[in-house]
């Protein structure tokens, strides 16, 4: 009885993690879009009004850090984060086992990491929201720091939340995240 709960709450954690990492990844995509007007209207203002858009390198470096972040949950969902498996796959063929305990020991140290990257960036987004500290050139352009520690906060502990999920999964299948030995048999 415990056990169907427990199997239900991680199922729909996990389609609540898979549905809040594709949306951060559609919100990263309409940053990249938005980014990509923005470059355009101060390429062509630029050139030919002479008139260029004022903060337009530090909207592209806050632009860069959110967009990462924005698109690393859903990175790591669907297995595409930079590293190399090429060990895990040889050994997959032959030792299934020991490559399924292997992933389960890299997605084990990788929400450690992330779960320490989100520890320690609460602290800055703190200070930053209660300081409201700005980068940019005041008069010209500025932008509170607060919002990108947020993003970069959310994204590392949902990243953490998607790598302990991954450790619940079948190892032998880490495609995505869907819990496959606590769904029910049909």
């Amino acid at each position: 009885m415990l056990f169907s709960y427990l199997k239900k709450a991680v199922q729909a954690l996990s389609k609540l993690a898979n549905g809040i990492a594709i949306g951060s990844n559609a919100a990263g995509t309409l940053v990249v879009l938005a980014l990509v007007a923005l470059v355009n209207y101060d390429v062509v203002a630029r050139g030919l009004f002479n008139v260029p858009f004022l903060g337009a390198v530090e909207v592209v470096q806050f632009t860069m850090v959110l967009i990462v972040f924005l698109q690393l949950p859903d990175v790591v969902r669907v297995n595409r984060l930079t590293r190399s498996d090429g060990f895990v796959a040889v050994i997959g063929t032959k030792y299934p086992k020991a490559a399924a305990m292997l992933r389960h020991a890299i997605d084990t140290v990788s929400s450690i990491f992330m779960a320490l990257i989100a520890i320690a960036i609460w602290p800055e987004f703190t200070e930053m929201w209660e300081t409201k500290d700005y980068f940019g050139i005041p008069g010209v352009f500025t932008a509170p720091w607060w919002p990108i520690k947020l993003v970069i906060f959310l994204s590392a502990g949902l990243c953490t939340l998607l790598f302990l999920l991954k450790v619940l999964s079948k190892a032998e299948d880490p495609k995505y995240i869907r819990v496959p030995e606590f769904e029910e048999d049909k």
